[in-house]
């Protein structure tokens, strides 16, 4: 298998269980607290590792304590973290999430724009994209990093999220497969239906991807030029869904580089997410299939 890179989010993630979420002015205890390396970008690294990949992290840091302990964190899961800057005289990235017994959870996050990657940074880390088998240019990251991410790749590219409307055409244009969760397809679309988003997709392929993978509320869309499919969620419990897309994109990615059929590359995705939701919090819990 060859070697992939993540350009993305990288933050200490914390998670409270917690029984409810309380009312203004109110105050509930946690029942768990967990702390370590996370944010879409490390998430997605940790996994594509986990399912055998080598992998390389382009993201930023900040020149405090947190950033340099995520680092240790990340070398210690066998990432490649020689493209993350450091930033000076800014804090390391937060996201906090608020877990609750249904597996609802809400996020509060300090990501200010110097944890954020500027064009510049990927600019210093193109050899390192260039020479990557597949790049995953993760899209909550602003459109001038993604564009130039992608510009630098010459593997697989696979843009996870919603591309931003001013960069939308090259981004497309340079992309092998999109990744869009059930918010992002329906904001990108306008559909909601299956059908209405089958369509959506394939007029999609003609900008640039070969594949273009949608969430639903209760099913994952696959569609590539002569043919399609729908895979229903799996009926499993479900603890924390938080991690599911991270896992998804690393599967899916993880299959194609591997050489894998576009059929069994979206059941190994769609099973990588079944895996990540029974377990709580972003990080996941993955192994080779």
């Amino acid at each position: 298998m060859g070697r992939a890179v993540v350009v993305g989010q990288v933050a200490r993630d914390l998670l409270l269980r917690v029984g409810r979420v309380p009312e203004p002015g109110g105050a509930v205890d946690a029942a768990a607290r967990v702390e370590r390396l996370g944010g879409k970008g490390a998430n997605q690294a940790v996994a594509l590792r986990q399912l055998g990949a080598d992998v390389s992290l382009v993201g930023v840091v900040g020149d405090d304590r947190v950033g340099g302990e995520l680092l240790d964190q990340a070398r210690r899961d066998g990432i490649d973290v020689c493209a993350v800057v450091t930033r000076a005289g800014t804090p390391t990235g937060l996201v906090v999430s608020l877990l609750e017994p249904d597996g609802a959870w809400r996020y509060v996050q300090h990501l200010p724009p110097p944890v954020l990657l500027s064009p510049g940074d990927v600019a210093a880390a193109a050899p390192v994209i260039a020479a990557a088998g597949a790049v995953i240019v993760q899209l909550q990251q602003p459109a001038a990093a993604a564009v130039a991410a992608v510009r630098a790749a010459r593997g697989l590219v696979v843009l996870d999220g919603l591309p931003p409307a001013g960069a939308r055409r090259t981004l497309l244009a340079g992309a092998d497969v999109l990744r869009c969760d059930a918010t992002e397809a329906r904001l990108l679309t306008g559909a909601g239906a299956t059908d209405a988003l089958a369509a959506a997709a394939r007029d999609l392929l003609a900008t640039g991807p070969d594949l273009v993978a949608f969430a639903t509320d209760d099913a994952d869309l696959f569609v590539w030029d002569g043919g399609h499919e729908v895979l229903p969620h799996a009926d499993v419990p479900v603890v924390d869904t938080t991690g599911a897309g991270d896992a998804f994109t690393a599967a899916l990615t993880t299959a194609l580089l591997d050489g894998t059929g576009l059929p069994r590359a979206a059941r190994a995705a769609v099973a990588a997410a079944a895996d990540s939701v029974t377990h709580p919090g972003g990080r996941p819990h993955l192994t080779p299939r």
